[in-house]
């Protein structure tokens, strides 16, 4: 729409998308509105929407992503969530344990990390785990101790819902609902999700492309939730010595294509302690808008990835050197 378009104009011309039959999604940026209409582009000439009044250019969106493209929202979405924002000049930080194994093992590492310098709390209370024999998490009872380490500290939270079943659930314990790689196609969990109002951190799947990634944010995004951060968390290759190969080239190249934040997770993406820190500062360097870091103060007794955990010294040295790179590309933790 044209910038001086009035909320008359606007209406009219969403109400025209959608008598002939599309869904409409209206961004309102900063210097005009734009609106997103999907649906079948043959039932439509364009050129009957380019001479209605308030209407600037009607734009063709090629990609397969709509809402998650960058054509359709050139300005860079940015996700705010209590103190802790993504997408804009800040470099955020979420930190803590893999999983909740206990009040004085997450109040401690929270305690950890919130010094350091991390505004938002990870851990999880339902883990995926590959062996069915190996720690899944405390549930109800882990959600509740977040929630109240999220309390005690002044962090967002966010931690991972595997089934439907569990949204309700974890909407009223956490800021954030994070979707694991291996549910990134899991489109019945994605439309659910997508209905509510509340920031979703997407992880990238272990063997998805790029593409795929944005088409689950799209699933998100249809059903009017915008408040997508996506995950670049290390993908599955043919070289075994990490747990993951992860993808830093995925960062610039998600920046251009979508207007969604992405951070990455350097420990799911290395698996080795040791290689943690070497992967986070690339990735700030690269780009990210922020990052996932796994901490443990005895990650020799963690119930679940301690070899790829930081010691809570580690993550704040580490935190002291994004500090500088964030500054030299114009960026602040």
């Amino acid at each position: 729409m044209k910038e001086m378009a009035t909320e008359t104009m606007i209406s009219a011309v969403a109400e025209r998308l959608e008598r002939n039959g599309f869904q409409v999604h209206k961004v309102v940026g900063v210097n005009r509105t734009i609106l997103g209409a999907i649906g079948d582009k043959r039932t439509v000439d364009i050129r009957e929407f380019e001479i209605l009044d308030g209407v600037h250019e009607v734009i063709r969106i090629t990609e397969p992503y709509k809402l998650s493209s960058r054509t359709f929202h050139p300005e860079q979405t940015v996700v705010r969530v209590k103190e802790a924002s993504f997408g804009d000049e800040q470099i955020t930080v979420i930190a803590g344990p893999c999983s909740v194994e206990s009040e004085e093992q997450l109040f401690t590492i929270a305690k950890e990390v919130k010094n350091a310098g991390a505004k938002v709390l990870r851990g999880g209370a339902f883990k995926p785990r590959t062996s069915p024999y190996s720690f899944q998490g405390l549930g109800k009872e882990g959600l509740k101790l977040l929630k109240a380490a999220g309390e005690e500290f002044k962090m967002a939270t966010v931690s991972e819902v595997m089934e439907n079943a569990q949204i309700e659930l974890l909407v009223d314990n956490v800021d954030i609902l994070q979707i694991g790689a291996r549910n990134m196609q899991n489109f019945s969990l994605l439309r659910e999700v997508g209905k509510l109002k509340k920031p979703v951190l997407l992880k990238r799947g272990m063997a998805a492309t790029i593409e795929e990634l944005l088409m689950a944010a799209e699933y998100l995004m249809s059903g009017g939730n915008y408040q997508v951060i996506l995950c670049e968390r290390g993908i599955r290759t043919f070289e075994n010595y990490t747990r993951n190969t992860l993808d830093i080239s995925a960062i610039p190249v998600t920046k251009k294509l979508s207007h969604l934040p992405i951070i990455a997770d350097p420990s799911h993406g290395t698996g080795i302690r040791d290689k943690v820190a070497p992967m986070a500062r690339a990735a700030v360097a690269a780009g990210a808008d922020g990052l996932a870091i796994e901490v443990h103060h005895d990650p020799d007794r963690a119930l679940s990835d301690g070899a790829q955990s930081l010691y809570p010294n580690q993550f704040s040295r580490l935190m002291e050197e994004l500090r500088m790179i964030a500054w030299a590309i114009g960026k602040k933790i």
